[in-house]
């Protein structure tokens, strides 16, 4: 009788597994017929004209040009220009299973990204494609306009015609004779991972990459430096950089210093910067604010003249191009090829459609400004070319007429900044 039990008792047990096991393989099965899903029913919709990329090309293109280019920051024309250049880098082929994304949403859902910083998600919720593949072909776009911008769009001069273009403009436009550039860093912001430690971080409490820029005289940056971190000041990141070597060695093939009129002495061709960064021979920054004179305040007000130009390049690349605004939520990498891809479609739009696209708006943003944070060792060299063109600036041939006016109204740091609406 026991055995009996015993035996009734194994089988019930066996009985058991084997339903419950009949069971996890169900669930199982289910799963994989639910992975093998390629989209949510709601995001295929797209293809039946639902969605805000089919309200953009076939409603706001036709309608509402302005409003399209202000979703976009750039009309058809221009967009038909990007496409062209990018499609055979980022076209993937259709499947008997699902047609791919065109090329032509992930170019206008890339722009839109770049445009607002909006989150992968809230961008799915717009147009229908899954965050997951806006994720993956955000990079690829930025990195075919990359490949195909930088040779045309982000060229540093490399002789002295090309050089005496960019001090000819600073002299017509900015009253800044033999000035090729101006010079500043900002930061650009991001959630760094957490096996970085603290290396991003930076003294306004942030992760950050720095991002140093030199602007000609139209807004459009000649050279940037991006990548270095957050911790290291603008004087630092110049130092280090490509730049500054080239400088140092004299591989720029900058023009041969000049006279300027009323003057005795050959005058290099210079950079402006602000403070942060080292007084040289071929880098002008203002005097010291302690017992300024005369002279010395109206050499001031005439660097910030010519200086403004990269803090208005610096606000209108960010009014633009507002990811740069927020915190990215990307690996520095990633940071890095967003930062250079918008700095590229600036120089795109500034070449090509420069009137609309630096118009003024006073609602303004800008990013975290770097600053310095060591000493700066000058050369008696330096010393003495600054106060040859505070002498110049001083001077009956190289004077304006507004200058006294202006530094009476304190108007010597009045920077103005550029936008426009999201």
């Amino acid at each position: 009788m026991p055995n009996t039990n015993i035996s009734l008792m194994h089988a019930a047990l066996a009985a058991t597994a084997i339903i419950l096991l009949r069971k996890m393989l169900l669930r199982l099965k289910q799963k994989r017929n639910r992975r093998r899903l390629w989209s949510r029913t709601w995001l295929q919709r797209r293809n039946e004209g639902r969605g805000v990329l089919n309200m953009l090309n076939q409603e706001l293109l036709q309608e509402d040009p302005v409003s399209y280019q202000n979703y976009l920051r750039l009309n058809n024309k221009q967009l038909g220009y990007l496409l062209a250049l990018v499609k055979d880098d980022i076209t993937k082929q259709d499947t008997h299973l699902r047609e791919c994304i065109p090329a032509r949403s992930k170019l206008q859902v890339t722009l839109r990204f770049l445009a607002t910083g909006e989150t992968f998600r809230s961008l799915m919720y717009a147009t229908r494609i899954h965050e997951t593949t806006i994720s993956r072909f955000i990079p690829e776009v930025c990195n075919a306009i990359v490949l195909k911008l930088k040779p045309n769009y982000l060229k540093t001069p490399n002789t002295p015609e090309e050089w005496n273009k960019i001090a000819d403009d600073f002299n017509n436009l900015w009253q800044f004779p033999h000035c090729i550039g101006a010079l500043d860093g900002r930061h650009i912001t991001f959630r760094a991972p957490i096996s970085a430690g603290s290396y991003y971080y930076n003294y306004k409490g942030s992760n950050s990459i720095v991002l140093l820029g030199l602007a000609d005289a139209n807004y459009k940056f000649i050279y940037i430096n991006i990548g270095v971190n957050g911790r290291i000041s603008d004087g630092g990141v110049f130092n280090n950089s490509k730049l500054s070597k080239a400088l140092q060695d004299n591989t720029l093939n900058l023009p041969q210093p000049k006279l300027l009129p009323g003057m005795e002495h050959p005058m290099p061709y210079v950079i402006v910067a602000d403070d942060a960064f080292p007084l040289a021979t071929n880098l002008m920054k203002p005097y010291p604010e302690r017992g300024l004179t005369k002279e010395c305040r109206i050499f001031n007000y005439r660097l910030s003249r010519a200086r403004r130009i990269i803090e208005n390049a610096f606000g209108i690349l960010v009014n633009r191009f507002r990811v740069l605004l927020n915190p990215i939520n990307l690996i520095p990498e990633k940071v890095e090829l967003i930062t250079l891809t918008c700095v590229l479609l600036h120089n795109f739009l500034a070449t090509e459609n420069s009137q609309s696209y630096i118009e003024i708006d006073e609602d303004i943003k800008d990013l975290q400004k770097v600053t310095r944070q060591c000493g700066n060792r000058t050369s008696n060299n330096a010393r003495e070319i600054r106060d040859r063109f505070k002498t110049f600036f001083n001077s009956l041939e190289g004077s304006v007429d507004w200058q006294e006016e202006a530094i009476n109204n304190f108007n010597m740091y009045t920077i103005y900044y550029y936008c426009t609406e999201v």
